[in-house]
């Protein structure tokens, strides 16, 4: 009874909240298409310059093992907390819901320019790498990331009625807790998101890398 009562709760917030959802969406989406454009207006020196430091990345990457897989999972869990902690924070405050929507579409920006660089570079090699090194723990970020976007922009549109619309103002406070349990859950998904690129993607980039060598 209590999963069916937790579905349906899930299945009425999508129903209500699915313009945003699908909004937000979008945007990711544009900004990866954006980012991969971008990789042909690149100068060859650019590029030469990027592959560069990004096959001395990788070559680092597949090599690491021990501490350097701790203190890539510290690195990876850090960034992307601090990500999602800045949207989650821009959230709450009334002026900050295009800021969140500008750094989805960076994010998406981001994801688009590494995997269309690395394609563009090496063809089905960097198609393969990328899929073994960025794919794995962005199945779990970009999710989160695009899932705490919409409910960021949810909880700063919630604060502009009751800021604007007295009539029809509603209590904050327990959408406030739920808020803030949304949070505190994202960071333990991007734990785990952190511990696969640590770990696994790095296995992973290396198998690739010795097959291809």
């Amino acid at each position: 009874m209590k999963k069916r009562k937790y579905q349906n709760v899930a299945a009425n917030h999508l129903r209500e909240y699915s313009s945003i959802y699908l909004f937000v969406v979008v945007l990711f989406l544009m900004g990866v298409i954006f980012g991969a454009v971008i990789v042909n207006s690149l100068s060859f020196t650019q590029k030469e310059d990027l592959f560069y430091y990004l096959s001395q990345f990788f070559g680092q990457a597949a090599e690491g093992e021990g501490n350097a897989a701790r203190d890539l999972f510290l690195q990876s869990f850090f960034h992307n907390s601090k990500f999602i902690g800045l949207i989650w924070i821009l959230g709450i405050s009334i002026i900050g819901l295009p800021i969140i929507l500008i750094m989805l579409f960076i994010k998406g920006v981001t994801v688009g320019f590494t995997v269309g660089f690395l394609v563009n570079q090496m063809g089905w090699n960097g198609f393969l790498l990328s899929f073994v090194s960025i794919l794995p723990q962005n199945l779990i970020i970009i999710p989160v990331f695009i899932i705490m976007a919409a409910l960021s922009v949810m909880f700063s549109l919630r604060m502009i009625r009751n800021q604007f619309m007295k009539k029809i103002s509603q209590p904050v406070l327990p959408l406030f807790f739920r808020y803030v349990f949304s949070f505190l859950a994202a960071l333990v998904i991007v734990a785990g998101a952190a511990g696969i690129e640590a770990l696994i993607s790095p296995a992973l980039l290396k198998a690739v890398i010795l097959s291809g060598s």
